[in-house]
C-alpha cells in the first residue's frame, strides 16, 4: 500500500465550475480549460495540457471540417461512436485496424498531430449520441509533419490497473524524418506523443484503489521534478461513481470532476480509490 504524498499540493476543479456550451441543439460541451467562447485567465494549460472538453454529441451530427495547427489533439471515446475524418486518411484506405478504422468505438483513442496543418470533421453517423473526451496537448515544437493514428485499449486491462495510452516519441524533439515516420512510442504499444506527457486510463472497481505512477516508471519523461498530473472522472454513471484521492477525505471526485495534482516527482505513487457505488472510469493526463 502506498503512503500518502505529503509533499503533494491538490487541488479539485469541480465540475459545476467547468466552462459549458451548447450549440445548435446537438453539442453539449463542458471546458476544464479556457477554450472557444469560455474564458478563465486561471485555467489556460496546466503543463502542456492545454484542452481537456466533455463532449456529448447528437446522432447525425457533429464537426464539420476545420483546420488546426501545431497541437496534439486526441479523442477518448466514452460511449457511442464517432468518425474522423481527416485530409490525410480517406475512407477505403485507413490501414491497419480495418475497414472501419475512421469509425471509433468505446474503448478507442484517435490522435492527430496538427503540426504544419490538417483539416478533419468529427462526425456522429450513428443513432445514438456518443460521449467522448476531446483533449489538446501543446507540443514540444512547432511544424511538425501532420500525423494521424488511432488505438482500441481492452476494457479488461483497464479493470486490472491504469493503462497507459499516450507516451511521448521514443526518439524526442530531435527525432529524425525516419523516426518520425517510425512513430515509436516510449512505451510499447502506446501511442506516440509530441510533448513530455503521459496518459493513462482505468475502470476501478467499488472497494478498490489502483496506483498511477508519475511519469510512468524510469526512462518514459524527460521532466522528473514537480511534475503536473490531472485527474478526470468523467460523468458516466450517472453520478453513482466517486473517487478518493491519495487517502485524503476533503479529496472526493464526484463524476465531471478533476484535479490538480502538483509538487509530485517521478516515480510517486498516486492513490486512486473508488468510493462510489458503481466502477468508476478515471482519465489520468501527466504532464511536464
Amino acid at each position: 500500500m502506498s503512503k500518502p504524498l505529503a509533499h503533494a499540493t491538490i487541488v479539485a476543479r469541480r465540475s459545476s465550475e467547468r466552462g459549458y456550451a451548447e450549440h445548435g441543439g446537438w453539442l453539449k460541451s463542458f471546458h476544464t480549460f479556457s477554450f472557444a467562447s469560455y474564458y478563465d485567465h486561471r485555467f489556460t494549460n496546466f503543463g502542456s495540457l492545454r484542452v481537456l472538453n466533455e463532449d456529448r454529441v447528437s446522432p447525425k451530427n457533429g464537426f464539420p471540417t476545420h483546420p488546426h495547427r501545431d497541437a496534439e489533439i486526441f479523442s477518448y471515446i466514452l460511449n457511442g461512436e464517432l468518425t474522423h475524418r481527416d485530409s490525410m486518411i480517406k475512407k477505403g484506405s485507413e490501414g491497419a485496424q480495418g475497414k472501419d478504422f475512421f469509425r471509433m468505438k468505446r474503448g478507442d483513442v484517435q490522435f492527430t498531430t496538427g503540426g504544419t496543418g490538417i483539416a478533419h470533421s468529427e462526425q456522429n453517423e450513428s443513432l445514438k449520441p456518443v460521449h467522448f473526451l476531446q483533449i489538446w496537448a501543446l507540443p514540444w515544437k512547432t511544424s511538425l509533419k501532420p500525423q494521424y493514428h488511432t488505438r482500441s485499449f481492452a476494457e479488461e486491462s483497464k479493470r486490472q490497473a491504469f493503462v497507459p495510452i499516450l507516451s511521448p516519441l521514443a526518439a524526442g524533439p530531435d527525432a529524425t524524418p525516419a523516426e518520425e515516420a517510425a512513430a515509436e512510442p516510449k512505451i510499447p504499444e502506446t501511442i506516440p506523443i509530441h510533448a513530455d506527457f503521459v496518459m493513462g486510463a482505468g475502470i476501478i472497481a467499488p472497494g478498490s484503489t489502483f496506483n498511477w505512477t508519475v511519469g510512468a516508471g524510469e526512462g518514459v519523461v524527460s521532466k522528473t521534478k514537480k511534475r503536473n498530473v490531472y485527474v478526470h472522472l468523467p460523468m458516466t454513471k450517472n453520478g453513482k461513481a466517486k473517487v478518493r484521492l491519495d487517502d485524503r477525505d476533503g479529496m472526493v471526485l464526484e463524476e465531471g470532476d478533476g484535479a490538480f495534482v502538483t509538487g509530485v516527482n517521478l516515480g510517486d505513487s498516486l492513490r486512486v480509490e473508488s468510493v462510489g457505488e458503481v466502477e468508476a472510469e478515471v482519465v489520468v493526463l501527466d504532464s511536464d
